[in-house]
């Protein structure tokens, strides 16, 4: 058998079998005696409800994940990409015109497959438990755009990828990783004002205690307001976020309206600061260095396989083609990918105690920070007693507890 096969479907199992894993020690570790630290901030029925979000979203997690490795492995065994292929090229078109038709079949499929299960996420799941607000218009409208984004900004990117391993030789990676690097800087400029727009409305927060609360802030901590925003999130969910977003004049505080809605002031200004306190530590700045270095890496593995004919064999491939060794090569990725998710993550999770610490440092308000992060958990339905493996494998944030606990040893 041929070994690429081998490898690809082990990493399939393998991966099915470690997630499959985290979610029954997710579900052994739900604890229905309620924290300390959130009496009076759930009643017990609440909580109850809460606990009951987590199972759900776990099993329901398990059921996707079940179905979607059969139809991947049949996918691959049957020849399911040489069929893509095939019908991709019948239409004539030279290499990098098949290759983007090819890659568009590939996402369709997935996303035909992954279609029930999302509307059920959103319209069975999270309508039960009150957390849903997007209309059928509405999900609708997001899909098209998505496609339409894909398109008009991924198409063309995925063309000069296309076309630097067809013509550049050996330094086709280098061209590839500072594509890439040069479009994501640029996104990250123009995405507030021309893509977030798409989505949601943002409107500047009006002037008031709160404005004012921020603006005194901010030059305290000679921070370069450039706008301060609420985003109708509670457009589509009952969830509470914040976030910064953009870099220089097009740089924005954002606000959800639902968070805005269930948080005193002090309490939006300390996860202001928190926030801040990336900014400050310099920590979007150097998780973005580090994506860069990953992806240049990553480039420059997938030279080696880009052509690799055992690798086309795997997939029963009549025709060797750089666009469809794109596609291979994740398969063989995986495994990294998932080692350097869980290196980021640890980075990740240091940074938002970081961020924290600036925060009660910069303010004094480490009981309103707390109660911020509580209010979340609540709004959010957060498990708050998650396993230690699935922190380890994909948590971003540490568990809330223990940023409590952390809060509470700066003092």
């Amino acid at each position: 058998m041929n070994s690429y096969l081998v490898f690809i479907l082990a990493v399939l199992v393998v991966g099915y079998l470690l997630d499959l894993s985290v979610s029954l020690l997710t579900l052994r570790s739900l604890d229905p005696v309620l924290p300390g630290e959130f009496v009076g901030i759930y009643d017990p029925d609440e909580y109850a409800r809460s606990q009951e979000y987590t199972r759900v979203t776990t099993r329901f997690g398990v059921l996707q994940s079940s179905v979607m490795l059969p139809i991947t492995v049949a996918f691959i065994l049957l020849g399911g990409f040489n069929v893509l292929d095939i019908y991709a090229r019948s239409l004539g078109f030279s290499q990098i015109p098949t290759g983007l038709i090819f890659t568009g079949l590939i996402m369709l499929l997935a996303f035909l497959v992954q279609l029930p299960f999302s509307l059920y996420s959103t319209f069975g799941i999270e309508n039960r438990f009150g957390l849903n607000r997007t209309t059928g218009q509405t999900y609708l409208l997001d899909i098209l755009k998505t496609i339409l984004l894909a398109v008009a900004v991924g198409g063309p990117v995925l063309a000069l990828i296309f076309r630097f391993f067809q013509r550049s030789g050996s330094m086709a990676w280098l061209y590839c990783w500072l594509l890439v690097v040069v479009v994501t800087i640029v996104m990250q400029f123009i995405a507030p004002v021309v893509i977030l727009p798409l989505f949601n409305r943002f409107t500047p927060l009006g002037e008031g205690p709160l404005r004012q609360a921020i603006t005194a802030y901010a030059k305290r901590q000679e921070f370069p307001l450039q706008g301060v925003y609420t985003m109708d999130g509670s457009r589509r969910s009952n969830r509470l976020n914040a976030f910064f977003t953009g870099f220089g004049r097009f740089r924005r505080i954002v606000f959800f309206d639902t968070l805005l809605e269930r948080m005193a002031v002090p309490e939006i200004i300390a996860i202001l600061a928190h926030e801040m306190g990336h900014w400050k530590k310099k920590h979007i700045l150097k998780m973005t260095v580090t994506s860069f270095v990953q992806t240049g890496f990553m480039f420059a593995l997938m030279s080696l396989f880009i052509d690799n004919k055992g690798l086309f064999a795997a997939f029963t491939m009549d025709h060797v083609s750089v666009y469809a060794g794109l596609v291979f090569f994740g398969f063989l990725y995986t495994p990294i990918a998932t080692l350097v998710s869980i290196l980021t993550n640890s980075i990740s999770r240091r940074h938002e105690y970081e961020a924290d610490a600036y925060a009660v440092a910069s303010t004094g308000l480490g009981e309103e920070l707390i109660m911020g992060l509580k209010k979340l958990c609540r709004a959010n339905m957060a498990n708050l007693t998650p396993h230690p493996l699935q922190v380890f494998l994909s948590y971003s944030h540490p568990p809330v507890l223990e940023r409590i606990r952390a809060i509470r040893s700066l003092r």
